[in-house]
């Protein structure tokens, strides 16, 4: 299925602003977005703290899409800063061969970016559910253990 950036674009700028006009102006990327939706799986693409055994952090690639303050104070180590309003605009910046797992706060924002990646046609991004705040309630890269073991040692 092929992809056209200003379609997608304009749609996800459209949805941001919440303009109608911008939908209803772009009936090919509301075509691409029908055709993900009949595609994409129940979670839509979403994968929890505690899914993640600590090992396998290792494997994605971390984007924290909050904005540059927020990831100075703090962020889930290893992970590059792009603010969720760019993440389409550098998905060339992004592995195409590696899981991508990006976040924000609490998740809307990432999901939003992470949405209009794989719409944009990158199938290998997940998105944090609960982003970072849920990521460290639940024990950060310790959740998966806390979960499976009961915090047991």
């Amino acid at each position: 299925m092929k992809r056209t950036t200003c379609t997608v674009a304009a749609l996800v700028f459209g949805l941001m602003m919440g303009s109608t006009s911008a939908l209803a102006a772009s009936d090919a990327a509301v075509k691409e977005m029908e055709a993900y939706l009949d595609f994409v799986d129940y979670g839509g693409a979403t994968i929890l703290p505690e899914q993640i055994p600590e090992p396998d952090w290792k494997k994605f690639t971390l984007i924290d899409a909050r904005d540059a303050d927020q990831f100075a104070k703090e962020h889930i180590p290893g992970a590059v800063n792009i603010e969720w309003r760019q993440a389409l605009a550098r998905r060339a910046e992004l592995p195409k061969d590696k899981p991508v797992l990006i976040y924000c706060n609490t998740g809307s924002l990432s999901a939003q970016a992470g949405f209009a990646l794989r719409v944009a046609g990158m199938e290998n991004v997940r998105i944090l559910q609960g982003g970072f705040a849920e990521w460290k309630a639940k024990g950060g890269f310790d959740a998966y253990r806390r979960a499976t073991e009961g915090g047991r040692k």
